[in-house]
């Protein structure tokens, strides 16, 4: 049974901020144990290219062998956590940190275009429920944290999704993406049409 989290420190952030391995290691942890070859074919990548990546996941503590299954032509692998957190980033990770969070991103945004794809063939019961919304605040910092703390309270008094247990009848899997965002910059000014001197100006019905 997977743990429940890890959190990142400036080690595991290097070993994951690629973009392949959060794909490798979000597939894992939504559909379950798979092999190097099996995941290659869902991402369409070589079966050398996520091999190679499995096992650096597994280097930094992500991915395990799954126990009884595989044999010494492939292995078959499970992600070691359920989730991700990050507390802190040092100055010197900055650049990881970013990589990773441009990877999970992009990630998110895969997996919106494949709800839309999907949305026509959904059952109807699942055709009038979720939406995709944003909202902008005038937010202190403390008050940005405590918006995020409050969202995710919201969020655990609900059901979670756990591969290691059946899904309840009349269930599907919900994704709740968490996405906020400060933008602390001063505004621009205003823009200003630039001064026309009379000689560059024209004249009605000549163009200018």
């Amino acid at each position: 049974m997977a743990a429940d989290r890890i959190t990142l420190d400036p080690r595991t952030l290097r070993g994951l901020a690629h973009p392949l391995r959060v794909r490798l290691l979000g597939l894992l942890r939504e559909r379950g144990p798979s092999t190097a070859t099996l995941l290659a074919a869902q991402l369409g990548q070589s079966s050398a290219a996520t091999s190679y990546h499995l096992r650096q996941l597994a280097l930094y503590g992500f991915v395990t062998d799954e126990p009884g299954r595989g044999n010494n032509r492939e292995r078959w692998w499970r992600a070691a956590h359920r989730g991700t957190t990050v507390d802190h980033v040092e100055p010197e990770s900055f650049g990881d940190f970013e990589a990773y969070l441009r990877a999970v991103a992009a990630q998110y945004a895969a997996r919106v275009d494949r709800a839309l794809d999907e949305y026509a063939t959904r059952p109807p019961q699942w055709q009038r429920v979720g939406t995709i919304s944003d909202w902008t605040g005038q937010l202190t910092p403390e008050e940005t944290k405590e918006l995020q703390a409050d969202l995710f309270a919201v969020f655990e008094r609900y059901r979670r999704f756990d591969l290691d247990s059946p899904a309840p009848e009349g269930t599907a899997r919900v994704h709740v993406q968490f996405q906020v965002l400060p933008f602390p910059e001063v505004a621009p000014p205003e823009m200003t049409p630039p001064e026309v001197s009379p000689a560059e100006e024209g004249t009605p019905g000549e163009a200018s």
